[in-house]
């Protein structure tokens, strides 16, 4: 009987403590979910005992960054700073270098093995593929299908951050198919007749007409054809056959080559030589910079140049108007080149790039949290999305009335170096779905820039493209000398359009640049593009 009632007892007294300890986790959950209403649900909600939560989504963790910045660098406590922070439940410790400082720092800081978990590049250089093959990067193959601006990317554009079959970088957008193409005076043309140029022997006779046929109707020899810089800028390459810098054009023994080195660059050479002896390109563009070369076109000088749907000047375009009232614009067609191909090259697709570091690997939960992050960033607004009542869209903007305003519908940013926003502190650049998404034409408020950039976005959408082999690919030689090997052929390009050098001296000039490592360019650059199946194509 005694031992009936301590075993009654003893069983009273364990239905007490299981009852309370029972009370203390339900009080304890009611309080996390409370707290997790506007976060991430109760992390342990439809969880077993033999499924339990692999980590804490709600632990705050340190993340460190690292990169360049073009103008002042904002504060270490800016409000942008301290917005991050809060809404991603991090401690987020950017270091922020100022762009000419940046690839010796950012080399030193690898050097040390102490990398951010963040770190950014603005192009793939040859440090880039020497750190990916040390395995300083983590490998993000397995991220790319989880996250929608990832897989927005152009499987040609990942290409170029693929190393031994390995994604180490996330690029940043670029439109792929808005490069920068030739324009003309549609109102000089009416004036004088003549109609839109379809090959390079009309455009010759259009320029020389503008330089001596009074265009402007102002009874005065004060005009000419086409406005060009140093460097022979812009290249008037009327499709991807002339583009000096596409990989389009091949040899001999049939390995891809870059233009600037084709016969079909060596016609358009001879073809701005007849044009200077005309006096219908600008007559010192040798020594020209570029802002000068703009000042040539937009003050009425000259009757063709280059426009682009992206970022072009109100400011430039409302001078035209002004020194020419009734200017009108339009886009100049691609030419059909002699292998029947028409169409321009694309653009790289890309502009910046991120990396991860490969110290991340067993920190699953981190690298979860630092793609989220990114892929913030990258969230694409359409024009009509661009609002303080997008939630997404002002809180990357620093918030209506602080980070930025809208005036007339166009969004006015504060200066990155005030730190009022989210954007100056990680790279949020949006990612569009394609090109046309942008509506770049439809946000400028000069009504002849608006519709001319209107005309350069549906001639590209019309147009196709030629996906350049030599932009996806690496050369260790191109990164090391390009910059002494384009110096010769434009110096020596350059000379022969102002009669200084014959034509004559063309194939010895290839000869030279191939003896300086361009010929070992055009191996690596080849054996590269066969490594990874990537074909030359037209999209």
């Amino acid at each position: 009987m005694k031992t009936n009632l301590k075993l009654l007892a003893m069983l009273v007294l364990i239905t007490a403590i299981v009852l309370t300890a029972a009370g203390c986790s339900s009080n304890g959950n009611s309080t996390t979910n409370k707290k997790d209403d506007n976060n991430v649900a109760n992390s342990n909600e439809g969880k077993t005992a033999e499924n339990p939560p692999a980590t804490d989504s709600n632990k705050k963790m340190t993340i460190t960054a690292m990169k360049f910045v073009y103008g002042n660098i904002p504060p270490s406590d800016g409000k942008g700073l301290e917005m991050i922070n809060e809404k991603f439940n991090i401690e987020y410790k950017p270091t922020l270098v100022v762009q000419s400082d940046y690839v010796q720092k950012l080399s030193a800081v690898v050097a040390s093995g102490n990398i951010p978990d963040i770190i950014s590049m603005e192009a793939p250089d040859s440090n880039f593929y020497k750190w990916a093959k040390q395995g300083a990067f983590l490998p993000l193959n397995d991220f790319i299908s989880q996250y929608e601006t990832f897989k927005n990317v152009p499987e040609n554009v990942l290409k170029t951050f693929t190393v031994d079959g390995n994604i180490y970088a996330l690029p940043h957008y670029f439109p792929l198919t808005y490069t920068s193409t030739p324009m003309i005076r549609k109102d000089w043309l009416d004036n004088l007749g003549l109609q839109m140029p379809t090959n390079y022997e009309e455009l010759k006779q259009v320029a020389i007409a503008f330089t001596t046929n009074d265009p402007d109707k102002n009874g005065q020899n004060d005009t000419y054809g086409i406005a060009m810089s140093q460097n022979i800028n812009p290249s008037m390459a009327m499709g991807a056959y002339w583009d000096p810098g596409a990989w389009y054009n091949k040899d001999a023994q049939g390995n891809l080559i870059p233009g600037i080195i084709s016969d079909a660059r060596k016609d358009v050479i001879a073809w701005f030589a007849d044009l200077y002896k005309a006096g219908a390109i600008t007559k010192d563009f040798a020594l020209m910079n570029w802002a000068n070369t703009n000042k040539e076109f937009y003050s009425g000088k000259a009757g063709i140049f280059i426009a682009t749907p992206r970022g072009m000047s109100s400011e430039y375009m409302s001078s035209l108007i002004e020194a020419n009232p009734n200017v009108q614009l339009e886009m100049i067609p691609p030419f059909v080149a002699p292998d029947g191909s028409q169409g321009f090259s694309s653009s790289s697709g890309y502009y910046k790039q991120v990396m991860l570091s490969a110290k991340l690997k067993d920190d699953p939960e981190k690298v979860k949290r630092i793609l989220e992050l990114l892929d913030y960033g990258r969230n694409f607004y359409a024009a009509d999305q661009m609002t303080q009542d997008n939630k997404d869209f002002d809180w990357i903007n620093g918030l209506y009335g602080v980070g930025y305003t809208i005036e007339d519908g166009v969004v006015k940013k504060e200066s990155e170096e005030k730190g009022l926003t989210p954007a100056a502190y990680f790279d949020a650049i949006p990612w569009a779905p394609n090109d046309a998404a942008n509506g770049y034409s439809k946000q400028y408020k000069v009504p002849l820039l608006s519709e001319l950039t209107a005309k350069a976005e549906k001639m590209h959408a019309e147009t196709k493209h030629y996906l350049n082999p030599g932009s996806q690919v690496f050369s260790e030689t191109r990164a090391a000398k390009s910059t002494d090997l384009d110096k010769k052929l434009f110096d020596d390009q350059t000379k022969m359009i102002v009669g200084e050098k014959p034509i004559s001296d063309w194939d010895q000039m290839v000869y030279e640049w191939k003896n300086m490592g361009g010929a070992k360019i055009i191996t690596e650059i080849n054996d590269a593009v066969k490594a990874a199946s990537i074909q030359g194509e037209w999209k």
